[in-house]
């Protein structure tokens, strides 16, 4: 189970993305199936109606210098590779007739099946996560505007609180108080009492 997982891992290690599209190239695929990439192509030749350009296409100069490195100028492939699509790769299993063609396609199938499905679960996160800072903005802003209308309505009782302030103030004040004339004093007089 180790080897066919740790296959499986170097399968997808050798998907590319060229124009859009999940490919592997025709050296990895003829690698895999443990053919040369000559008798490889030269399968897919005889069999080209199987492979339209959804399925197959020739990588351009400039695409091919991605997938240079490491390869010197003595060696390698002299004209452009072949990119298979998930399609394609499908299509190579009716082109080699060996069992262990079936196998490896089927191995390269469930790569391309694994790598969708890690993209789609990302995408999926990642929407959410965008979603989750969609909502943390517009929680933001409506703080900031929550905050502004306390500080508006802090504002606004302070200048009432101080106007209440000093109308205690104002009403605390005592005026100094007149001297009342002095009254006579009511009831009995005696003559001691004048």
């Amino acid at each position: 189970m180790e080897n066919s997982t740790l296959k499986q891992t170097t399968i997808e290690s050798l998907i590319y993305e060229i124009r859009g599209q999940k490919i592997m190239l025709d050296r990895d695929l003829a690698s895999l199936y443990g053919v040369s990439t000559g008798n490889l192509n030269k399968a897919v030749k005889r069999n080209i109606e199987r492979f339209p350009e959804r399925y197959m296409f020739q990588l351009t100069s400039d695409e091919n210098l991605k997938f240079q490195n490491g390869i010197s100028s003595w060696g390698g492939s002299r004209s452009l590779p072949y990119a298979f699509t998930e399609q394609g790769v499908a299509m190579l299993s009716s082109v080699l007739h060996s069992p262990a063609a079936i196998q490896i396609s089927i191995r390269i199938i469930d790569a391309f099946v694994a790598m969708r499905n890690y993209i789609m679960s990302t995408k999926t996160i990642s929407d959410e996560l965008e979603a989750i800072k969609a909502k943390l903005e517009l929680l933001e802003r409506n703080d900031e505007d929550n905050l502004e209308a306390i500080n508006d309505l802090s504002e606004d009782m302070r200048r009432e609180i101080d106007t209440i302030y000093q109308a205690i103030a104002a009403l605390s004040v005592k005026e100094p108080m007149q001297k009342e004339p002095q009254r006579q004093k009511i009831g009995f007089k005696t003559q001691n009492s004048k």
